[in-house]
């Protein structure tokens, strides 16, 4: 144990202008979604830029984050 509080993992997905979604993790949302709108974010983000927030889904690590974020990206558009 480090004393240091735990960090809680977001799986967040965005709808971007040109109709398709986004999904990625963070540890601070509203950093990221702020990157993202900025210009600042993911290369994807960047050529099309964040809608609006779709979900959030809170995680106690980043494995399990991350676990989910494949999982999501597993899935078809439809699903």
């Amino acid at each position: 144990m480090t004393g240091l509080p735990e960090r809680t993992w977001h799986l967040y997905l965005i709808e971007c202008r040109n109709g398709h979604y986004y999904a990625g993790i963070t540890n601070d949302l509203e950093a990221r979604y702020a990157a993202h709108a900025a210009g600042k974010g993911a290369r994807y983000t960047r050529a099309w830029p964040p809608q609006r927030l779709l979900a959030c889904i809170e995680f106690h690590d980043r494995s399990a984050a991350a676990q989910a974020e494949f999982a999501l990206k597993q899935l078809s558009a439809e699903e």
